[in-house]
């Protein structure tokens, strides 16, 4: 943990409330006492914190977490403020300012958007500020129900270069089986790929006031590792938990990364919503995953959904395999117009636009366990 100079750490809900699900004081001013023992390390740290919903459920004494939607959005606009509120005193009382970020899945979707959130958590970085990230829960429908938090830190870590991402959680990490369940089950230390074993072992872990079980931070783990960001899932709930994982000492489970993905080939893959899908043949299927070449239109058997120029899409195998994703360089309407068709034939049809329905440049393609081929990653960022 030498090289680590800039960490991005989420806490889950579970972590920072009680059994009851009220937000747990004495908990948060621990985890702000190491945030502050990182600071002092020299190491700047972005804070992804989710418990908008259980302070306000606390705030407004609702017991039972409602399953509607627009009941949820309401809580979390209650407790969202109560929220920042106590980390902003915490903070204040260790000497450090914080400030607060709301983000969206379409804030991460679109690249002005995504660049600019970039650039507001370096400048807070420059002026020795904590930022406190959180899904904007008010009006981000799906994202509630999202996987409590960790796709976005897994985002956040590869927006801003991130050294490590840390996920902490109410156990002490990966284990073999639910080990609330299974006497017999032991702790991962170390996951050097994340294969279908290892989301098996995930299974689904999760408490009653958290959304997020261990899947989604094996998900959130490949995204970051992608990118060239080490994980560690941890146990939130010990003491100086953090404080170790800094100090280099042995915890939990740690997903090493020693290759990376071109940033912008990562956003196309992870970040960026597909619009649309292109059905393709046996033979462009092969010519884009083996051979490294561009989507041609002579590929294409069938074109779904409705998107524009620029938009991302998926790559699709005929038989629903997801081999990819890309932008297009055509609109719905055009895709079908020149599905089957040789390169001549398009540009007879709609000019010198370019042969390729999806450029190499603007594709990334998975390998069968989801994460981009090696052959799409690179040594530096």
């Amino acid at each position: 943990m030498s090289g680590v100079k800039r960490a991005v750490v989420k806490v889950g809900t579970a972590v920072i409330t009680k059994k009851t699900g009220r937000i747990d004081g004495d908990r948060l001013e621990e985890l702000v006492k190491q945030i502050a023992y990182v600071k002092e390390k020299g190491v700047e740290i972005a804070l992804v914190s989710s418990g908008a919903i259980a302070a306000g459920m606390e705030r407004l004494k609702i017991r039972n977490r409602p399953r509607e939607v627009q009941e949820l959005q309401a809580i979390a606009s209650v407790g969202q403020g109560l929220l920042i509120r106590m980390y902003t005193d915490l903070l204040s009382s260790r000497g450090l300012d914080t400030g607060q970020i709301l983000l969206t899945q379409s804030d991460m979707s679109h690249r002005r958007q995504y660049l600019n959130a970039r650039a507001t958590i370096e400048n807070l970085f420059k002026l020795g500020v904590v930022p406190v990230i959180n899904e904007n829960d008010t009006v981000a429908t799906e994202e509630i129900t999202f996987g409590d938090n960790d796709m976005l830190a897994a985002l956040v870590a590869v927006l801003i270069r991130a050294d490590l991402l840390v996920l902490l959680t109410d156990i002490d990490g990966l284990y073999t089986a639910d080990p609330r369940r299974v006497r017999e089950a032991v702790l991962i230390a170390r996951v050097d790929e994340i294969t279908p074993d290892i989301e098996r072992a995930a299974g689904e872990i999760g408490s009653e006031f958290a959304t997020g079980g261990m899947s989604s931070k094996i998900q959130a783990a490949r995204i970051a590792v992608s990118a060239g960001v080490p994980v560690v899932i941890a146990n939130g709930k010990k003491k100086g938990t953090l404080k170790k994982i800094i100090d280099g000492k042995r915890t939990g489970t740690y997903f090493p990364s020693s290759t990376r993905i071109r940033l912008k080939k990562h956003w196309i893959g992870y970040a960026k919503e597909s619009k649309g899908k292109l059905i393709v043949d046996d033979g462009a299927a092969s010519a884009v995953v083996e051979k490294g070449k561009s989507l041609l239109p002579a590929g294409v058997v069938d074109v779904r959904g409705d998107f524009a120029v620029g938009d991302c899409v998926e790559i699709v195998r005929s038989d629903g395999q997801v081999i990819g994703k890309g932008l297009t360089n055509y609109n719905s309407v055009e895709a079908n117009m020149i599905i089957g068709m040789k390169s001549h034939r398009v540009r007879e049809l709609l000019g010198e636009r370019g042969e390729a329905i999806v450029h190499r440049d603007s594709l990334v393609v998975f390998n069968s366990k989801g994460s981009p081929k090696s052959s799409e990653k690179r040594s530096s960022r």
